[in-house]
Formats: structure tokens, sequence, C-alpha cells
């Protein structure tokens, strides 16, 4: 694969990520209810309202399920594996594309979750130094609540520490095996 071919998929690959990555949390911040008037939510708003804002019109929302980003989502992933593989000279057939974007979106939101309980960790021991409040912590809670809120049911404090997130990430990379292995 010649120079050309190599940029060209780095920006593919760069460019669809990202993309991908913000429509993503715009799912889930819809899915959790998080505050849009946060500077991080507006962002992620500003720069997915555009296709979401047509596709709504013809894909409506489940519940509190977002339809019209699923869908967005899954075309982006798909769009960008052929693009990937058109750029290394592969012609993948579509049902195997979409076993493989569908996994792909998968291991992307347990590493969201992962992303975001290590992160809530890390300002829980910086923050109360700090003393100041940073928008990144209530999007982190509003994300993370759900998931650590049942654990915590379960799993009691030890002393003054909460254990949760530690049972969280090793139940998120369990599920990154299975998900992995399963649609492998």
């Amino acid at each position: 694969m010649g120079a050309g071919a190599q940029i060209g998929l780095f920006l593919v690959n760069a460019l669809f990520s990202f993309y991908i990555f913000v429509v993503l949390l715009r799912f889930l911040f819809a899915l959790v209810r998080a505050s849009f008037y946060n500077p991080i939510s507006q962002f992620v708003v500003s720069l997915t309202n555009p296709p979401l804002r047509l596709m709504r019109r013809i894909i409506p929302s489940v519940g509190r399920i977002d339809s019209a980003s699923i869908v967005l989502l899954i075309v982006l992933q798909i769009a960008e594996i052929y693009l990937t593989a058109m750029l290394q000279g592969l012609t993948p057939p579509l049902p195997l594309v979409l076993l493989f974007a569908l996994r792909e979106l998968l291991v992307l939101l347990v590493y969201i979750f992962i992303g975001a309980i290590i992160i809530q960790a890390l300002m829980s021991w910086v923050a109360p130094m700090g003393g100041g409040y940073h928008p990144v912590a209530g999007l982190l809670d509003s994300m993370t609540s759900p998931l650590l809120a049942p654990i915590r049911r379960i799993v009691p404090l030890i002393g003054m520490i909460d254990l949760s997130p530690l049972v969280a990430l090793l139940l998120l990379n369990i599920a990154l095996i299975l998900i992995r292995n399963l649609l492998g």
C-alpha cells in the first residue's frame, strides 16, 4: 500500500471514528437525560444536529431511544468499513460488514463507559483538592450512575472507599471479551 492510500486510510479512520464517537455520546446523553445546557453537551449537539435533524423527519424515536442516532451510527460505521476496505482493495459482503459494524459500535460503547468511569474516579481524587466544579463531572455522573447505582446496592463501602467503579470495570471488560468472541 502506497503512502497516499495510507494517508487516506488514516484520514478515513480518524474522521469517521471521531464523528461516530460524538454521535454515540449524543445518543448516550439523551438516553441518560444528561444536561444539554452543559457546554460539552452543546458542543456534541451542535456537531450532530445537521444530520439528525434531517433523519428525525423520517425516523421517529421509540420511547427514550433516539432511533435516528442509532441509524446514523450504523450508517457511519458501515461507510467507514467500506471506505477502509476499498482503500485496501477489498470488497467485503454486506452481512459481514453489518455484523462487524454492530460489533465495533458495541465495543466503542463499552470503551466509553470504561473511560467515563476511569475519568470520574481520577476527578474524584483531584476535585476535592481544587474545590471547583468542572462541566465534565456532571456529564460523567449522568452517564455512569445508571451503571454504578445497581452495583453500589450490592457492593458495600469498605471504609470510605467505593469499590463499585472497580466492579463495573471488571464487568465491562468481561462484556468486551464476550462481544469480541460472540461477534468475532
